[in-house]
C-alpha cells in the first residue's frame, strides 16, 4: 500500500473508534446467532469424495444389495465358556433389553439363528424357526457342535477362536432418508465424470436440504442408541468384556473427540497464550487486547460457518486452534511495534503511537494475510473434497482475523491512555543481537550451514509413504481403538470391501439361483481373495455351497439344492447380517469382504493391484466386476495424496513467489524471500518421512499450513530489512531483527507452545497435526533468523553497500 493511502485509513480508523467498535460488537451478536446452525461432520464418509465415480458405484451398489444399518456388540466372556448356560441367559438378556430400543428392527446372535444338523432339514416343510437355540435349548456341547467354523456364522456372531460371540443389532431404515438418497445418487450417477447441469444440480440442492434435517435428526438418535447400548450391557460387564463395533459407532467416538478437542485444546490454547502474553508483557492490556481479539475472530467465523452450513470434518476441526494463532500473530507484531514506539516517544499522545503502528504495520500485515490466504488457497486445488473444504474455512477464517487485528484492534487502542512501556526480556535481546551480528559477519557460512540442515531434513521425503488405517487414528489407550482392533481380530476385519461380480453363465432354468459354471468362478475367486493375509471375512453365495457340503456329508448339492439352502437362511437371516448377495433383477453377484486394518504391513496399493490381476487370472476382465466400499474408497483417496501434495505446493510456491514479486518489485527479493520458506516445508516433509507417520488426510495439509502461516514471518522481516536498506546492511540487519525479530520469536514461540498442547489428544491426526505444525514454526523460526537474513546480506546488502561506496568515492 501507498504511504498516503496507509496514513488515510489510519486517521479514518482513529476518528471512528467509536463506531468501528460498535460494528465489530453488532458483528459478533448477528454472527453468534448462526453459532447454534454450526454443525460438526465426522462420519468416516466425510474422508471421501462424494461426488466422485467410486462414492457413486459404492452407494449404487449399496442400493442394490441393500446392507442394513447396524451395530455390532461383541460378548467375550471373562470367567465362564463362550458355550455355555451362562453366555446363552447373557445373550437371551441382552438381545430382550436391544429389542426395547425404539428403532431397532431386529437382533440377531448365535441363540437365533437357524442351525441346521443335516441336510434332511432341507424339506420344504422345514419351519426356520423351529431351528434355533431359543426353540430347540440346545446344550452346550451341542451348540458348539452347530456353531464352531460354521461357513456362514463364524467371523459374523462367533470368532474363529471360539472365545467370542457377538450380537448383531440391526436398525430399521427411514424411507423418507433412503427414498432421498436413491435420488440423490441417481441424479448424480447420470453425470459421472462430467459437470452436472444447471437444472439438475437445482434439484440436488432441494434434494439436499430435505435429507439434512433428516440426517442430524438420525445422527442425535444413533448418539442415543449407543448410549442407551452402553448403559444395557453394564449388566453383563462383571463377566464378559463387552466391545461395540460399526461404522455409525465410529462416527460417533469421532464427533464426540473432535468436539471435545475444538472445546478443551481451543480454550487450553488461549489459557497458556494468556499467560505466556503475561509473563513476557507484564500488563493486562497486552492480555485482553489479543484473547478478546481471538474470541472475536473465532466466535464471528464459527457463526458465520453456521450460516453458510459450512461443517467442521475430522481434517479441519483444528480451525479454531489455527484462527487464534493467525489472530495472534498479526496481534504480536503489532504490539511489539506500539511498544517499541512507546519506548522512543514516552510523552507521545496515545493516537500519535497507533498512528505510527499503523503506517509501520498495516501494510506488511495486509500482505502477510495475503500470503496466509495464498498457502490456504493452495489446499482448493488438492482434488481432495475434505481438504478443498478445509481450504475454504481457512480463507474466510484468515479474512476475518485480518479485520478484526489491523481495524478493530487499533480502534481500541486507540480508546486508551497512553502508558509507558518497559523493556523487553534480555534473553530476547540477546539472542537476537547474536543472530544479527552472525548473518552480517558471516553471511556466506550462515547460508550454507542452514541450507544444508533443511536440506538432510528434506532427504527423507523420499521415506513418505501413504498407509494408514481409521485404527490407527486413535491412541492405543482410547476405548475407540481397543474396541476396533478387537473386532478387526476377532470378527473378520473392519473394512468392508465388496466385489460386485456379473454373472456371465446364468442358469437355463429360471427357478434355479446360479448355474455350476457361476458358482465354481465365484469359488475361485472367493479362495484367491480369501488367499490374502489381511483378509478376514469373505462371505458369498459360495459360503452356502460350504455349508450344503457340510450338511451332505462332504457332498456338494445338486444346483437345486444349493438354491434351496440359499433361500431357506438368507430370507430369513444372512440378509439381516451382511446384505444380500445376489441381485435377480441385475444379475449380480456380491462377495462381503471385510479387511483386517490391524495387519502387520499391509499396502492398500499393492493388496488393491494384486487382487485386480487375481481377477484376471478366473477371467473376469475389468467390465464383468467391480470394486466398491469403504476400503477402495479409503485406498482410492491415499493414492491421490502423493499428486495433490505435490499439486499442492507446487501452486503454494509459484503463487506466494509471484505475490512476493509483487510486494518486493524485485525479483532477488522475492526469490530470497521464498527459499527459506520452500526448505523449511520440505524439511517438514522431510522429518514426517524420518519418523515413519504416514501421510494421510490430515498430514497432507500441515507442509501448506505451515507455509501460509510461517511466510508472515519472511515478510515481516524482509519489509524492516529494506526500511533501513539505504543506510547499510549491518544497520538494515539490526533494525530487521529488532523491528521484526522480536515478534517473530515470540510469536513462533506462542504458536510452538500452543499447538504442542494437542500432544494430549486422543485423536492421533490432532497429535501430529500439533506437534509437527509446532515444528515447523520452529523450523521457520530458525530459517528466518539465520538463512534468510544471511540471504539478504549478501545478495541485497552487498548490492546496496557497492552502490554507498560508489556514490562516495565520485564524491
Amino acid at each position: 500500500m501507498k504511504t498516503n493511502a496507509v496514513s488515510r485509513i489510519a486517521e479514518t480508523i482513529i476518528r471512528f473508534r467509536i463506531a468501528i467498535l460498535v460494528t465489530m460488537m453488532l458483528m459478533l451478536a448477528a454472527a453468534i446467532t448462526g453459532v447454534p446452525r454450526f454443525k460438526i461432520a465426522a462420519s468416516a464418509d466425510t474422508l471421501l469424495a462424494k461426488d466422485n465415480a467410486l462414492y457413486i458405484q459404492s452407494q449404487l451398489a449399496q442400493q442394490t444389495f441393500n446392507p442394513d444399518e447396524f451395530i455390532l456388540v461383541a460378548y467375550e466372556p471373562t470367567g465362564h465358556d463362550v458355550f455355555s448356560e451362562q453366555t446363552f441367559s447373557d445373550l437371551q438378556r441382552l438381545s430382550d433389553d436391544f429389542k426395547s430400543i425404539a428403532r431397532v428392527e431386529s437382533v440377531t446372535s448365535i441363540i437365533n439363528v437357524p442351525l441346521i444338523k443335516d441336510a434332511a432339514a432341507l424339506s420344504g416343510e422345514t419351519q426356520v424357526s423351529q431351528l434355533t437355540w431359543q426353540a430347540q435349548q440346545y446344550d452346550a456341547e451341542t451348540m458348539r457342535s452347530l456353531i464352531a467354523d460354521h461357513p456362514i456364522f463364524t467371523d459374523l456372531l462367533i470368532n474363529k477362536a471360539n472365545t467370542a460371540t457377538a450380537i448383531q443389532i440391526v436398525f430399521e431404515t427411514n424411507e423418507e432418508l433412503a427414498r432421498l438418497e436413491r435420488d440423490i445418487i441417481d441424479i448424480k450417477a447420470q453425470y459421472i465424470g462430467q459437470d452436472i447441469p444447471e437444472e439438475a444440480q437445482a434439484q440436488l440442492d432441494a434434494l439436499e436440504q430435505q435429507a439434512d434435517p433428516i440426517r442430524q435428526s438420525l445422527t442425535n438418535t444413533r448418539k442415543e442408541e449407543i448410549a442407551a447400548i452402553n448403559q444395557i450391557t453394564q449388566a453383563v460387564s462383571e463377566r464378559a468384556n463387552i466391545y461395540l463395533g460399526g461404522p455409525y459407532v465410529v462416527g460417533q467416538h469421532l464427533i464426540d473427540i473432535i468436539t471435545r478437542d475444538l472445546v478443551v485444546f481451543g480454550a487450553a490454547i488461549v489459557l497458556v497464550i494468556a499467560l505466556l502474553l503475561l509473563l513476557l508483557y507484564r500488563r493486562l492490556r497486552w492480555v485482553l487486547f489479543p484473547i478478546t481479539a481471538c474470541a472475536v475472530s473465532v466466535g464471528i467465523t464459527v457463526g458465520l460457518l453456521g450460516w453458510l452450513d459450512l461443517r467442521a470434518t475430522v481434517i479441519s476441526a483444528n480451525f479454531v486452534a489455527l484462527q487464534i494463532i493467525l489472530t495472534l500473530a498479526v496481534m504480536i507484531h503489532m504490539i511489539s511495534s506500539y511498544r517499541h514506539i512507546a519506548r522512543e516517544q514516552p510523552e507521545s499522545h496515545q493516537h500519535e503511537r497507533v498512528r505510527r503502528v499503523l503506517q509501520a504495520k498495516l501494510t506488511p500485515c495486509f500482505f502477510a494475510a495475503l500470503t496466509t490466504s495464498v498457502g490456504f488457497a493452495a489446499l482448493l486445488f488438492s482434488g481432495l473434497a475434505p481438504v478443498m473444504s478445509f481450504g475454504t474455512m481457512m480463507l474466510l477464517a484468515t479474512s476475518i482475523s485480518l479485520l478484526v487485528s489491523v481495524i478493530g484492534f487499533p480502534a481500541g487502542l486507540a480508546c486508551l491512555t497512553a502508558k509507558t512501556e518497559g523493556k523487553e526480556w534480555g534473553l530476547f535481546s540477546v539472542v537476537l543481537n547474536r543472530a544479527a551480528t552472525l548473518s552480517f559477519q558471516r553471511p556466506g557460512w550462515v547460508s550454507v550451514i542452514a541450507a544444508s540442515v533443511l536440506l538432510v531434513l528434506s532427504a527423507g521425503i523420499t521415506r513418505l509413504n501413504v498407509e494408514n488405517s481409521f485404527i490407527n487414528y486413535f491412541a492405543d489407550d482410547t476405548r475407540v481403538h481397543q474396541e476396533l482392533a478387537y473386532i478387526d481380530k476377532e470378527f473378520g476385519g473392519t473394512t468392508a470391501l465388496d466385489i460386485i461380480i456379473n454373472i456371465q453363465h446364468p442358469p437355463s432354468d429360471p427357478a434355479l439361483l446360479l448355474s455350476a459354471n457361476s458358482v465354481n468362478q465365484l469359488q475361485i475367486v472367493q479362495t484367491a481373495v480369501n488367499a490374502f493375509e489381511a483378509t478376514g471375512s469373505v462371505t458369498s453365495v459360495a459360503n452356502f455351497t460350504a455349508l450344503a457340503k457340510q450338511l451332505n456329508n462332504g457332498k456338494p448339492l445338486t444346483e437345486y439344492e444349493l438354491s434351496s439352502i440359499y433361500y431357506l437362511l438368507d430370507q430369513k437371516v444372512v440378509n439381516q447380517l451382511v446384505g444380500a448377495y445376489f441381485s435377480p433383477e441385475k444379475q449380480q453377484l456380491r462377495m462381503a469382504t471385510r479387511i483386517q486394518d490391524t495387519t502387520e504391513g499391509l499396502d492398500r496399493e499393492q493388496f488393491m493391484s494384486q487382487l485386480r490381476q487375481d481377477m484376471q487370472a478366473v477371467s473376469l476382465d475389468g467390465d464383468d466386476y467391480q470394486f466398491t466400499g469403504l476400503f477402495v474408497l479409503y485406498q482410492d483417496i491415499l493414492a491421490r495424496l502423493f499428486d495433490s501434495q505435490i499439486t499442492t505446493l507446487g501452486i503454494v510456491y509459484v503463487a506466494l513467489g509471484v505475490v512476493f514479486l509483487m510486494i518486493f518489485r524485485s525479483i532477488p527479493l522475492a526469490l530470497i524471500a521464498l527459499v527459506p520458506n520452500i526448505l523449511t516445508t520440505l524439511a517438514i516433509l522431510g522429518i514426517i518421512g524420518w519418523a515413519g507417520i504416514p501421510l494421510d488426510i490430515m498430514t497432507i495439509t500441515i507442509a501448506a499450513i505451515a507455509m501460509g502461516i510461517a511466510v508472515d514471518d519472511t515478510l515481516h522481516f524482509v519489509h524492516s530489512y529494506r526500511e533501513a536498506n539505504q543506510e547499510g546492511a549491518e544497520k538494515a540487519t539490526r533494525h530487521a531483527f529488532r523491528e521484526s525479530g522480536l515478534a517473530i520469536l515470540i510469536t513462533t514461540s506462542l504458536i510452538a507452545i500452543g499447538f504442542s498442547l494437542f500432544a494430549w489428544s486422543d485423536f492421533l491426526p490432532s497429535v501430529y497435526f500439533g506437534l509437527l505444525t509446532a515444528l515447523a514454526m520452529l523450523l521457520a523460526l530458525v530459517a528466518d533468523m539465520t538463512l534468510l537474513p544471511a540471504l539478504l546480506n549478501v545478495f541485497v546488502g552487498k548490492q546496496e553497500n557497492e552502490q554507498m561506496e560508489d556514490v562516495q568515492h565520485a564524491k
